[in-house]
């Protein structure tokens, strides 16, 4: 390790952000138990999770650990708005910000040091401050020389917590947690490694690089190996381009009419359109993704001639995908329906198709994105919608977050 390293990376994230932004916009649900979420639970309050409540939990085996928890639905603009506040204290402090997801972000603070000689354990206090009295949310930052081990001090600082792990601290930090703790280590590679008597970092740390990858595989015994012993990554990756966006909806259970199910995919294609242009970005490949009754899935994907951002064209390159699936929507029962964008670029250099349909040329159509854009960016993403979507049932929509 380079004697001079120093910990100047913070892992920010937010306690469970779904539940607490539900706590935080009504007063009656703070101190209790709360689930979002209604056949599944999505998040949940730490007053919940101490009652044995956890994400991906089905709500009825939730209510038994927990009978007096109380089950909110899901709120996912409310949920972006809280996050695009939380990114913009994050941008605020640094402008060297890689977010991880909606709810947690890494941050670079290494050359505030030529600004501000502020201790990155103090700039992590005041992101902490600011994200409580600026957007009303408890926040959990993890301080430490790599993100690998930045994360892990939040995780084991939570909830509502900050810990400081130091460069010579590192083997005495890492090595006594639980292999559970560490970023990367999932239930099937803990198990394993549980069998062979393994419970701690500390226990890995102790057996030779070749023995781990003669055990997990060359890949994942080299990462370990990398990991117990504090060689990972130290940059904060600020420059990866997104490489796709996209949107969901549950739909709860059905049966739905095919009229229903093209109403709410059109619905998320004019949604995942606005957030495309305002990206100025465009979109090669149209991605449908479907969930049906007995929990099985399905995704289909067409790829364009060129790329686009034209709502009409994607909107029909994702109905022909739904109307080619049909027999499975129909033989199973679909219970979701998402899509996603990707192939992106920008759009400063978009190959123009011939418009042969006279009553649709291409001009018009942009000129009606643009429309759609400026009122869902003055009024409001609800102030325009497709009629096709006021009488049916709203479902649950969320947000796919895009690849890394």
């Amino acid at each position: 390790m380079d004697p001079g390293a120093r910990a100047t990376i913070l892992h920010a994230d937010l306690d469970a952000f779904y539940a607490s932004v539900e706590q935080r916009d009504d007063p009656r649900l703070r101190s209790r138990p709360v689930a979002v979420g209604g056949g599944v639970v999505l998040a949940a309050s730490y007053e919940a999770k101490r009652r044995g409540v956890r994400t991906a939990m089905g709500g009825r085996q939730a209510r038994r650990l927990c009978p007096d928890l109380i089950v909110v639905p899901a709120r996912f603009e409310a949920y972006l708005e809280a996050s695009r506040a939380v990114f913009e204290v994050f941008r605020d402090v640094t402008p060297q910000v890689e977010g991880v997801s909606i709810d947690e972000a890494f941050l670079d603070v290494a050359g505030l040091r030529h600004l501000d000689p502020t201790p990155p354990v103090e700039i992590g206090r005041r992101v902490r401050d600011r994200v409580r009295q600026e957007v009303g949310l408890p926040i959990t930052v993890g301080v430490a020389r790599t993100p690998f081990l930045a994360k892990v001090a939040s995780r084991v600082a939570k909830p509502d917590g900050l810990l400081l792990v130091e460069p010579h601290d590192e083997a005495a930090f890492l090595h006594p947690l639980p292999l559970e703790t560490l970023w990367g280590v999932g239930e099937a590679t803990a198990a394993r490694l549980r069998a062979w008597g393994l419970r701690t970092a500390g226990d890995v740390a102790e057996l030779p690089e070749q023995v781990l990858r003669g055990a997990l595989g060359p890949a994942a015994g080299s990462h370990l190996f990398a990991v117990v012993h504090g060689r990972t990554p130290a940059r904060v990756v600020t420059d990866r381009s997104r490489r796709s966006v996209g949107a969901q909806r549950a739909l709860g259970a059905g049966p739905h009419d095919d009229a229903s199910v093209r109403a709410a995919l059109l619905g998320l294609v004019d949604r995942v359109c606005r957030r495309l242009r305002a990206g100025h970005r465009t979109a090669r490949t149209v991605v449908l993704r479907l969930r049906f009754a007995d929990f099985s899935r399905a995704t289909r994907s067409r790829s364009l001639p060129f790329p686009t951002a034209s709502g009409d064209e994607l909107a029909a390159a994702a109905l022909a995908l739904l109307d080619a699936a049909s027999p499975l929507v129909r033989a199973r029962g679909i219970t979701l329906v998402g899509v996603a964008l990707t192939g992106l670029g920008s759009d400063e250099a978009v190959q123009q198709t011939l418009a042969l349909d006279a009553a649709h040329p291409a001009a018009a159509r942009e000129r009606l994105d643009a429309a759609t854009d400026l009122l869902a960016d003055r009024f409001g993403s609800r102030a325009l919608t497709r009629a096709s979507l006021l009488h049916r049932g709203a479902g649950i929509e969320a947000p796919l977050l895009p690849d890394p």
